[in-house]
């Protein structure tokens, strides 16, 4: 098991190979379609984007509503294939890092490759249990689009597995 802790060290990420175990620490941010949508969107209209593609940790996620006496609701990953199409153009303004479920794209791949990224894929089902790695939860932009607005949750040893390396090497 290898502890990474964000914001993330190139070197860091370049060491890591496909089918690793990762517990991430630090600050994340969830980001699911219609955020990817309006990113993309803002970027093409050479417009300021809320957050720094460059240092992020992206979680795809929705959060469900949190319950009295809790940091966050569940928690659990959202299929990274939806967010394919947002995908290259994001790496190509800075984006290194993705958490989701699920294989990518081809294209993505080699998105990841050249830009020398990565992807974590995370345990699909468990959002009751990763809602208890989460110390705390703050809205970060976007609010009119509730549960796919992007969130900073901040982190620790938060479970991942690298699921396609640096090197466009995949899990799947």
């Amino acid at each position: 098991m290898k502890r990474m802790q964000i914001p993330v060290k190139k070197d860091f990420l370049l060491s890591l190979r496909a089918g690793d175990h990762v517990l991430l620490s630090g600050d994340i941010l969830t980001a699911r379609d219609q955020a990817h949508k309006k990113l993309v969107s803002l970027l093409k209209e050479g417009k300021k984007v809320p957050i720094d593609l460059r240092q992020a940790v992206i979680y795809y996620c929705g959060t469900t509503p949190t319950p009295k006496g809790k940091i966050i609701g569940s928690c659990g990953p959202t299929t990274a294939s939806r967010m394919d199409s947002f995908t290259p153009f994001l790496m190509s303004h800075g984006l290194r890092c993705m958490i989701g479920k699920g294989d990518r794209s081809d294209k993505v791949i080699s998105s990841i490759r050249r830009h020398k990224g990565i992807y974590f894929v995370t345990y699909g089902g468990c959002g009751a249990y990763l809602n208890k790695k989460v110390l705390a939860q703050k809205p970060i932009a976007f609010r009119t689009f509730g549960p796919e607005a992007i969130y900073k949750l901040t982190v620790k040893d938060f479970p991942v597995i690298v699921a396609v390396d640096s090197k466009g090497k995949s899990v799947f």
